[in-house]
């Protein structure tokens, strides 16, 4: 019963990757927490007030959210209409050389570890309805699955509200301290972010927590560094 649950989640963990929500959740997240860190930073290092940091921290929110989920929306969408055409041209494919796909799918069957004869039962079998040879062969000889192409709404949906999620961690501290104490509690919170996504992202892959852990804070703290001295050095220049 516990390896029925293990595959399972297995199977749904799979799903999610092809069709792009788990992507574009850590994507999301993890460019929320670091591109809006950058830009906190980058003005506070400056030298603005808590209410310009705010200001230019929402503005790169809202851009990078929107673009974000544009972005993603695209992507998914073009990758669906893509597949869609492959099996367009495999239903065309179909009517002008079914015994052609039908020879493939056997020996697609046979490489998988069926024997010749099975698979030549198999594949005739399937070749039976056009549905069913249109879906086998594009798993089979295409390497994709027709029914796991993914929602371009639920990636671009992923990717809004993950993105506005992680720029929160960086800009929450602001609305109430400011100056230095404002920044380091900035850092933290985005390090704490920063900790999570890289877990999962270790957890997910099968590689031990720490790994993506110290990924992540290696570049949140490599971004802390550039950024706000960008910043300071552009605001000492100006003043």
């Amino acid at each position: 019963m516990e390896q029925e649950k293990d595959s399972q989640l297995l199977a749904r963990r799979a799903l999610q990757v092809q069709r792009g929500a788990a992507r574009a959740a850590v994507l999301g997240v993890n460019d929320g927490l670091v591109s809006v860190l950058c830009i906190v930073l980058a003005v506070a290092g400056a030298g603005a007030s808590a209410h310009n940091v705010l200001l230019a921290g929402f503005a790169g929110l809202i851009a990078g959210a929107v673009s974000m989920a544009a972005g993603e929306w695209i992507s998914v969408k073009a990758q669906a209409e893509l597949f869609g055409g492959i099996l367009k041209d495999i239903r065309k494919l179909i009517l002008e050389d079914r015994s052609l796909l039908v020879k493939q799918v056997e020996d697609g069957l046979s490489k998988s570890g069926h024997g010749d004869k099975t698979a030549e039962t198999a594949a005739n079998e399937i070749a039976e309805d056009d549905r069913h040879l249109t879906e086998v062969y594009a798993r089979q000889v295409m390497g994709f699955n027709p029914d796991e192409l993914g929602s371009p709404w639920v990636a671009a949906i992923s990717s809004f509200a993950l993105f506005t999620l992680g720029a929160l961690a960086p800009l929450a501290p602001w609305f109430f301290v400011e100056g230095s104490i404002a920044i380091w509690i900035s850092i933290i919170l985005t390090g704490i972010g920063g900790l999570i996504v890289g877990g999962y992202i270790s957890t997910s892959s099968g590689k031990p927590v720490i790994n993506g852990a110290l990924r992540q804070i290696g570049i949140i703290i490599l971004a802390s560094l550039v950024t706000y001295g960008v910043g300071y050095l552009f605001g000492v220049s100006v003043s």
